[in-house]
């Protein structure tokens, strides 16, 4: 039974090892490319500067030091990802709508407003949460007689919680399910357009599925880091089952980790440089392979 239990703490260890270096390998080279870029260049694109600093964020994620900075840089890499699908969505969606264009022309100052403004919302997270932990708190001293109220209270603190948790990410989750179905209708318009053009090659239409591919890559893997998360929570207090727990919360970090591959491989500067990078480390091993056999 131990050699068991010994034997799964260790796949889960060498799973979340091999976990946290993919993911900050995968961060740190979209952060070290557009550094690069920027010294050489002296600027920074509005899609490269939300990219490095989604990836600074998810690096801090990951490192998962000190409770309060593990959730708020968790909340500022969900953030950061919902300032990059507007940004796709603002760069490649064509509309006449006057809203559509009055934001358009102000973009940058958008893509600054969504970060600011999602810190108003943790810092309103943090006070209600205060609150209603304060509150059940006082109620459990007035009934703390009754053996079963430790339990009723966790629960009871946990669901409260969990509402406002759920609150607070519904609302990027729902910015980029925007994104998404304004980009389909987009594209649908753009594909009725250009129906009598057939025979050209159409680079919109191809930016079009790019953009909604990113989109719903962080649609589907935010969906199950959030889920996770709530689950953790759940496992802990319920089924006091460490195994449950360990394979909750090694499922819970794929986002970060995975999700920056996805970017790396959806844009076209990363991609080429990774490739690059890739192909180099490849020459290298192979020479390194002559050389040892002709030693």
């Amino acid at each position: 039974m131990f050699s068991r239990v010994e034997n799964f703490e260790n796949a889960f260890l060498i799973a979340a090892t091999g976990e946290f270096i993919t993911g900050m390998l995968g961060n740190s080279f979209i952060v070290l490319v557009n550094c690069i870029d920027w010294v050489k260049s002296q600027k920074l694109s509005s899609a490269d500067c939300i990219l490095t600093s989604l990836a600074l964020s998810r690096i801090v994620l990951l490192s998962k030091f000190i409770n309060i900075f593990w959730t708020l840089s968790n909340h500022l890499a969900t953030w950061f990802a919902t300032c990059l699908n507007v940004f796709y969505f603002f760069k490649i969606a064509n509309f006449s709508h006057p809203c559509f264009t009055w934001l358009r022309w102000r973009l940058s100052r958008v893509l600054l407003v969504l970060p600011l403004g999602s810190l108003f919302l943790l810092f309103c997270n943090f006070e209600l949460s205060d609150i209603f932990t304060n509150f059940w708190v006082n109620v459990y001293r007035g009934y703390k007689r009754n053996s079963t109220w430790s339990l009723d209270v966790s629960k009871t603190l946990y669901f409260n919680s969990l509402i406002v948790f759920s609150f607070i990410y519904l609302i990027p989750f729902l910015l980029s399910l925007a994104s998404l179905l304004l980009l389909f209708l987009s594209l649908m318009r753009h594909t009725r357009n250009m129906q009598l053009n057939s025979g050209s090659r159409d680079f919109s239409t191809e930016a079009h599925k790019r953009a909604m591919k990113m989109v719903m890559s962080f649609l589907l893997l935010s969906t199950v880091h959030f889920s996770f998360l709530l689950i953790t929570g759940w496992t802990f207090l319920l089924l006091h089952n460490s195994q449950v727990s360990f394979v909750v919360i090694l499922l819970s970090t794929l986002f970060p980790s995975g999700h920056s591959f996805i970017l790396i491989l959806g844009n076209s500067k990363l991609r080429k440089t990774a490739l690059g990078l890739l192909w180099r480390i490849l020459c290298i091993c192979i020479n390194f392979k002559h050389v040892c056999v002709y030693i």
